[in-house]
């Protein structure tokens, strides 16, 4: 699959297979996060793969985040505040999000999720201090069904056209 082909296609998935996903698959996607540029290439993420039942229940305790638990298995997303003090919240959502292409690549669906008590998913899995839990994202096989969510986003519009978000040379509202 071609990069756009992959950001046209790559949607939030909400429900998900029970499969494992292949180890071999796995480890394409978080390569993908790992060889990204990063400030002074200091690569300051570090990403810890949950797939324990019972640990996946205690994120799906965000307000938006119910359906995490039923990935067969969530990234928890960190970022070393201490090796990167300005841009390690940058340089992770950007190296997660190459993964998350090279996922939709795959045939695997992802969902950014930023409903989480930081507290509760740093005690759980005994991340130290120096690192900020950026974002959870449950990856796995899309389950087809009626997504109430993304239906409503969907009613709700359409995205918008490209004179509406771009400006040329300064700011003008279109």
């Amino acid at each position: 699959m071609e990069v756009y082909e992959a950001v046209q296609k790559r949607r939030s998935v909400r429900a998900y297979e029970p499969t494992p996903i292949p180890k071999e698959t796995l480890d394409k996607v978080l390569d993908a996060a790992r060889i990204f540029p990063s400030a002074n290439n200091r690569q300051p993420w570090h990403f810890i793969l949950v797939t324990d039942p019972e640990k996946k229940k205690v994120p799906s305790k965000g307000l938006f985040a119910k359906f995490v638990h039923e990935a067969p298995t969530v990234i928890v997303a960190c970022g070393d505040e201490k090796a990167s003090p300005k841009w390690y919240t940058v340089d992770t959502a950007i190296a997660l999000q190459n993964l998350v292409l090279v996922a939709t690549g795959e045939g695997l669906g992802t969902c950014w999720v930023g409903s989480f008590d930081e507290g509760d998913v740093k005690k759980l899995l005994d991340i130290p201090e120096h690192l900020r839990v950026v974002a959870l994202l449950p990856i796995g096989y899309p389950r087809e069904k009626m997504d109430l969510t993304r239906t409503l986003n969907f009613a709700m519009g359409k995205r918008k056209a490209l004179n509406q978000i771009t400006s040329q040379e300064k700011y003008s509202a279109s």
